[in-house]
């Protein structure tokens, strides 16, 4: 039986065919620009050579699975995702995962926050910007294991018709932005603490656009949320390079986005107890984490704007 799971996290950036227009101020791609995002894309993937990989802004599923054709070691992978478009037609980005593993189903995607969750008082949205995809995967023996994909709301500034061009108007767009981000934050803490009553083991991965000990970060853990005596570690959930066996400060260069010359680490493996070594019910333990950030100080015009995070976990062969 396989011993070891690897898991990864990719946030490819704005993955759509040639001629698509995505956003009022980016140029499509050329079809020499999305071959060579598309080649540098399945090489990417191989490298990772992870047995689920969790992609975000993937604008079109057939692009995806071009790029998937194009890898050596997942062209007979599974594929769960959506494709989304707005009201005039225009490709939304949306987050997929595929599989080596076999899925127990197609997955379900989380369009609208759980009841009693909003913005504010003021903004009354309930939906995700883009929805987690919920997946479940076979592990070997069996083992059926919840896998959330998410993409948080990005730290761009949320500016409204008729806002001003001064520091105010500035500071309150990026509020609105937090605002946002914050109440996803609690809709995915809401929904991952529905999944525990299962008793399955969890993994929620992907862009969370913060830093892994920031609030909205930290939110979507549970960390330091009241329980009953003996269920402290039931319904959180863990950093995977937090907990990992392995820690090695003088190699590790851990981030995954240089944003105003700051290099921040937010893209995340987030993991149940079941993969946490101090705990009874752990049916594996994180090896290592990885990031593949090199790239990121090349400035190659066809690569992702983010570096992506690996996962290693051994199985203890205790699964059920």
């Amino acid at each position: 039986m396989q011993q070891e799971i690897r898991f990864a996290t990719f946030n490819v950036c704005n993955l759509a065919p040639a001629g698509a227009k995505l956003y009022d101020n980016l140029e499509p791609l050329s079809p020499a620009q999305y071959e060579a995002k598309a080649e540098w894309t399945a090489r990417q993937i191989d490298l990772l050579d992870a047995d689920v990989i969790g992609f975000q802004e993937i604008f079109s599923q057939a692009a995806l699975r071009d790029v998937l054709s194009r890898t050596r070691h997942y062209r007979a992978a599974a594929l769960a995702g959506h494709d989304a478009m707005d009201a005039a037609g225009r490709m939304l980005p949306t987050v997929a995962l595929v599989s080596r593993l076999p899925l127990a189903g197609a997955g379900v995607a989380w369009t609208n926050f759980p009841a009693g969750v909003s913005v504010s008082a003021d903004d009354n949205v309930c939906r995700f910007a883009r929805a987690p995809l919920h997946v479940q995967v076979i592990f070997p023996g069996g083992q059926l294991t919840d896998v959330v994909v998410v993409h948080l709301k990005s730290r761009r500034p949320d500016y409204r018709h008729g806002d001003g061009n001064d520091a105010i108007a500035y500071a309150l767009a990026n509020l609105r932005s937090l605002q946002r981000r914050g109440a996803e934050a609690v809709a995915l803490r809401v929904l991952a603490s529905e999944l525990c009553h299962s008793s399955r083991p969890r993994i929620v991965l992907g862009d969370f656009n913060d830093i892994a000990n920031a609030v909205t970060t930290s939110i979507v853990m549970g960390a330091g949320a009241p329980c009953e005596p003996g269920m402290e570690m039931r319904e959180r959930l863990y950093d995977a390079n937090a907990i990992a066996l392995r820690q090695d400060a003088a190699r590790h260069a851990g981030y995954t986005n240089i944003h105003d010359s700051a290099y921040m680490t937010i893209d995340h493996i987030l993991v149940s107890e079941h993969f946490h070594p101090a705990s009874p019910r752990a049916i594996g333990v994180l090896q290592d984490v990885t990031y593949l950030n090199d790239h990121l100080l090349l400035g190659l015009p066809y690569a992702s704007d983010h570096g992506q995070v690996l996962a290693r976990i051994k199985l203890l062969g205790n699964i059920t």
